[in-house]
């Protein structure tokens, strides 16, 4: 598994490897800041029609008993089809959906694989003067302006 820094391990904190016990009313959401050489993968949305075109981070839904890194590694798998060591968090917890569910977004690097469009429209690779060229969610922008320091 691929090792993040010390000096990037005092900047974010670990990941979460206990499983959620949320309430039923929050749902953990886990996205994946994937960096190599300097820049960041950002993924363009294919639907629905209401976010399509907009770009955000790899991830997905915590599922029942499963862990933040155990889920971002299963996201990345399906939506890229690549491997990912998950490091420290990046950013804050950004609410979701009037206060239902919860956006968490950790950097991650590849360990296998080349990150194909699979449940994309396409893939960019952005370093940080790059990051402000396309359309982020909302959701993901707090993140976005959070990035800078470890591109």
């Amino acid at each position: 598994m691929a090792e993040f820094s010390a000096h990037e391990q005092h900047r974010g904190s670990a990941p979460d490897r206990s499983p959620r016990h949320s309430s039923p009313e929050i749902r953990v959401i886990v996205g994946a800041a994937i960096v190599g050489d300097g820049r960041v993968l950002a993924c363009e949305r294919a639907e629905p029609a209401e976010t399509a075109g907009k770009w955000e981070f790899p991830g997905g839904k915590v599922e029942p008993g499963e862990t933040e890194e155990e889920a971002l590694i299963r996201e990345c798998e399906e939506e890229l089809g690549v491997t990912i060591a998950v490091g420290p968090r990046v950013g804050e917890d950004v609410m979701l959906g009037h206060g239902r569910a919860v956006l968490r977004i950790y950097l991650a690097t590849l360990l296998k694989g080349t990150p194909e469009p699979l449940e994309h429209s396409q893939l960019k690779w952005l370093s940080a003067s790059e990051l402000h060229t396309v359309p982020w969610l909302p959701a993901d922008a707090p993140i976005v302006a959070a990035l800078p320091f470890w591109l």
